[in-house]
């Protein structure tokens, strides 16, 4: 092997590293928060260092940031958390309803399917919007879907990057523990900075 070939075989290694650490701590985080206390705050948290990875801010140690970030956002990312599950219970629950009802409100249909893909969009960006912008309570939301539905070419790229995801677990279970979230995090990051991107210039033209 040549140099630059061992130079770009290391640089894959250490990034395999430093991909399966976060998913492990994403991981241990989300079961020591019990789950559902647990896995808005690691996810906001596993975003973060891997929004400052692809921004290059690499002078800081993983496990501190992500401990800091866990435990100073745990409240609000539970809130908010709380409001996507409690939307998407209710949602779970009207739709079983209408089915078991056998069609008979099937003219609410098309209103609950606007609420689902809604509900799908917000939650595609709230992640890389929660890291990267600094809102009020609700704003997250708002500015989630805003940038979903202003960004169709991301969202779609955001939705592929789920589904080739599904894919490759379904053939690779193996790689769950070391791999699932982190590279979900690194495609949506990575995504929503070209959505974010295209915001600021089109602000820069108005």
């Amino acid at each position: 092997m040549t140099f630059g070939g061992w130079e770009k075989f290391n640089t894959a290694a250490y990034w395999m590293i430093k991909l399966a650490y976060i998913n492990i701590l994403w991981i241990l985080f989300t079961i020591g928060g019990l789950v559902i206390f647990g896995l808005f705050p690691a996810t906001v948290a596993m975003f973060t260092i891997v929004r400052k990875w692809i921004r290059k801010e690499n002078n800081f140690k993983i496990f501190p940031a992500f401990w800091t970030v866990f435990r100073t956002d745990f409240i609000k990312t539970n809130g908010l958390g709380l409001l996507f599950i409690i939307v998407g219970y209710i949602l779970y629950y009207d739709f079983t309803f209408l089915q078991l009802n056998d069609g008979k409100l099937s003219y609410l249909l098309p209103v609950l399917i606007f609420i689902l893909i809604s509900y799908a969009l917000t939650l595609l960006f709230f992640f890389p919007v929660f890291v990267h912008f600094d809102l009020k309570f609700f704003q997250y939301i708002k500015q989630s879907f805003l940038i979903a539905i202003t960004s169709p070419l991301e969202t779609i790229l955001s939705a592929v990057s789920i589904v080739l995801l599904y894919f490759l677990i379904t053939l690779l279970p193996g790689i769950i523990p070391l791999f699932s979230s982190s590279l979900l995090a690194i495609a949506m990051t990575w995504i929503s900075f070209r959505a974010f991107r295209k915001i600021e210039r089109r602000k820069g033209l108005s």
